[in-house]
């Protein structure tokens, strides 16, 4: 009997998680809200749509690249569409080129200085890839690629840049960073004998989840400073104390003897707790900010 031939499509979008998505476009969303102080113009958004698309499908494609070698090693990613062979390294290549072909695109239809900072944009967020070869510090290079997200928004509807956006920026290379920490936690043992960076190999999984959580701690201290910043009303600041216990939740879910709910942590919860930000952020600008000032 023949074996059941992959779909393309299928595999294409499981290489690149597209459903992980969930973690930065919500906060290139946010930067253009707060930035528009409301819904930006439909054109705008769809562009920004477009423009994390790339970004992130050419971030991902990339990854696997650099990464092929490792994975083939990695219990955890020898599954992979690469290593599996469903998918060549040429095809991978041309993926990342057309991916970051539309990320281009999307930033020159928006305007010229989301076009001129879209190149180092794209070396932040592919360089990301090399750096737990040399690095314990690729957690925070990994939000550090995530935070151009919420700066991209920002700078998509303004054309201009504000360092007020710093601040969400700051929030998202905590966040991402805190819960990075955990996800290598699953691949200790692995890291450890292959000679690869994280701060799970260098202080232990004890300790790096304890650093996973003041990383998050800083989460939720930089969101507090953003609603003061933005001007927002008691509305996000009591969504944040809602926002601090799903971080909270997060880290009981892992103790450091029990990684079995690692999975759950990393998408289900963070997935959770970017859409919540952004919705909360949302109806405080369209709703409850807007009635507040005139009370």
């Amino acid at each position: 009997m023949k074996a059941k031939k992959a779909n393309p499509l299928h595999v294409t979008l499981e290489m690149i998680k597209i459903e992980h998505t969930v973690f930065a476009l919500p906060f290139a969303f946010l930067g253009a809200i707060l930035a528009y102080r409301g819904l930006p113009p439909l054109p705008v958004w769809g562009w920004i749509l477009l423009a994390m698309v790339g970004a992130r499908s050419a971030a991902m494609a990339f990854n696997r690249l650099v990464d092929a070698s490792i994975d083939t090693q990695n219990p955890r990613t020898r599954e992979r569409a690469l290593p599996r062979g469903l998918v060549t390294q040429g095809y991978v290549i041309g993926f990342t080129v057309i991916s970051v072909g539309v990320f281009l695109l999307a930033a020159f239809m928006l305007n010229r200085l989301s076009f001129i900072l879209a190149f180092p944009a794209l070396v932040v967020i592919l360089g990301y890839s090399f750096t737990k070869r040399f690095t314990s510090l690729s957690h925070l290079l990994l939000g550090l690629s995530l935070s151009i997200a919420p700066a991209g928004g920002w700078i998509a509807v303004t054309g201009t840049f504000s360092p007020l956006i710093f601040i969400l920026s700051a929030v998202v290379v905590t966040w991402v960073a805190g819960f990075d920490v955990i996800y290598a936690c699953q691949d200790y043992k692995f890291d450890s004998h292959f000679g690869l960076y994280s701060i799970p190999v260098k202080f232990g999984i004890e300790k790096a989840l304890r650093i996973s959580f003041y990383l998050h701690l800083a989460t939720v201290a930089g969101l507090a400073v953003m609603v003061w910043a933005f001007q927002l009303s008691w509305f996000s600041g009591v969504g944040i104390v809602f926002l601090a216990a799903i971080l909270a939740y997060e880290h009981h879910l892992i103790p450091p003897d029990n990684l079995a709910r690692v999975n759950l942590a990393f998408f289900t919860i963070n997935g959770i707790f970017s859409i919540m930000l952004f919705l909360l952020v949302l109806c405080d600008l369209l709703i409850i900010t807007p009635a507040w000032s005139h009370t």
